[in-house]
């Protein structure tokens, strides 16, 4: 007979918000993305109000993206340069200020297109410091023990931030204008600081380096040599950037649904009112261990969901479709997000952090502008419909193509027990490699 004290400890979901450090970081997370996704969502607005132009839109996600695809890479080295905790509260002081300038000019009447591209901008460049830095501090601020629980929770909790802010700032915009949704925003960031200045994290480990290209390339040479990691966010970038259909939300509310500023706020929601009971869900679920067909599944299902949604004229039906989109999205962001940071050693998890920034910045914001151009060649219903189909389409290339990634089951080791100086494995040898 086994010895019960052999028995394997009995699993907590929580076990990372019952220490006040990973508390104070969840809950600075969750107010800060309640307020980038409540902005977000006031600025497509603004924009198609004063354009009527669905090209317009599309110019929001190149604003946005250029700046990421400068600076991201150097944001990355910066984290793992400098303190984490302090690169943060300096990165949301610069949207801070935007939306105090953006609050000013729309109660007086002064808002412009080329004053909301510029301020657009200038946040974009404070995220591509901001969001390395927050995703390298994570480890910082819980027991080794609890990291990958902290993985899952962190993304629960930005995933109800996700639902809560365009459903606030619809719903402020719908019933108090434009100007009340900027004023929310300056108060959740100051909330978000206010969690930072409070959070006391451990030193990083490893080496510190100086930011140079050298240090930069280091982080892109550990992306490039695992095939895995590369191959998830090549996958997810390629998809999202044919079935994203977030840009052409204001339309699909305003002219196709016919709903309005509340319809619209509820139809940005649902899509992540589905990627967080689906988060909510996975902290309570065993792992899911079949990573590789999970990932190719989940995205498969989110282009379907992406079709369903481009050609529904029926408002209940199509926050469905989008709630549907939202929970196949979520899976692949947290098997994706747990493969990265179990997988990378601290002292290069900015810079691996960063990488995977620049492909998830290039599929929102590129998937954004191509949603939006579509639109203004053809119809908005073409550009969603025809997204949805060339994400199946990558699904399928990237299934015939990485006949590994299918069979890839995530690793469970620790990211302390590796080094950036572990040799990489050929594609054909690394299911073996990451214990499948």
């Amino acid at each position: 007979m086994s010895d019960p004290g052999d028995a394997p400890p009995r699993h907590d979901p929580l076990a990372a918000l019952r220490q006040p450090n990973f508390a104070l970081f969840a809950g600075g997370r969750f107010a800060g993305t309640i307020a980038m996704t409540l902005f977000n969502a006031a600025i497509a607005w603004q924009v198609f109000d004063i354009s009527g132009s669905a090209l317009h839109l599309g110019f929001i996600g190149l604003a946005r993206f250029a700046p990421s695809l400068g600076l991201s890479l150097v944001g990355g080295a910066v984290a793992d340069s400098h303190d984490r905790r302090h690169i943060l509260m300096l990165a949301q002081i610069v949207p801070l200020a935007c939306s105090a300038a953006l609050f000013g000019a729309t109660v007086s009447g002064q808002a412009s297109l080329a004053l909301i591209y510029t301020l657009v901008l200038v946040v974009a460049v404070a995220q591509a410091f901001e969001n390395p830095a927050r995703q390298a501090l994570l480890p910082l601020v819980v027991t080794r023990e609890s990291f990958p629980n902290a993985i899952v929770v962190s993304s629960t909790v930005q995933s109800f931030g996700f639902v809560t802010g365009p459903a606030v700032g619809g719903l402020l915009i719908g019933f108090s204008g434009l100007g009340s949704a900027y004023a929310v925003h300056i108060a959740l960031i100051a909330v978000s600081l206010g969690s930072l200045f409070f959070l006391r994290a451990r030193p990083a480990e490893g080496v510190r380096r100086a930011v140079s290209v050298e240090s930069i390339m280091e982080g892109i040479r550990f992306v490039w040599t695992r095939q895995v990691l590369l191959g998830a966010m090549t996958l997810d970038m390629f998809a999202v950037i044919f079935g994203g259909a977030t840009a052409l939300l204001p339309i699909y509310a305003k002219e196709i649904l016919n709903v309005g500023g509340p319809g619209y706020g509820f139809l940005s929601a649902s899509l992540e009112a589905g990627a967080a009971i689906t988060a909510l869900s996975l902290v309570f679920l065993p792992p899911i261990k079949q990573t590789g067909r999970a990932l190719l599944g989940t995205v498969a299902l989110f282009g379907l969901g992406t079709i369903v949604f481009g050609l529904s004229r029926s408002f209940p039906l199509s926050l469905a479709a989008y709630m549907f989109i939202g929970m196949a999205d979520q899976v692949s962001v947290v098997l994706r997000q747990t493969t990265i940071q179990l997988s990378t050693p601290d002292e290069l998890r900015g810079r691996v952090s960063s990488v995977n920034m620049l492909f998830i910045g290039a599929s929102n914001q590129l998937g954004a502008m191509e949603s939006g151009f579509v639109a203004a060649l053809s119809t908005a219903t073409f550009a969603v419909v025809s997204g949805g189909v060339g994400c199946l389409a990558v699904v399928g290339a990237v299934a015939a193509r990485m006949p590994e990634l299918r069979r890839y089951r995530a690793s469970t080791l620790p990211a302390h027990t590796l080094s950036a100086s572990t040799p990489s494995t050929p594609l054909h040898e690394e299911e073996l490699a990451v214990g499948g």
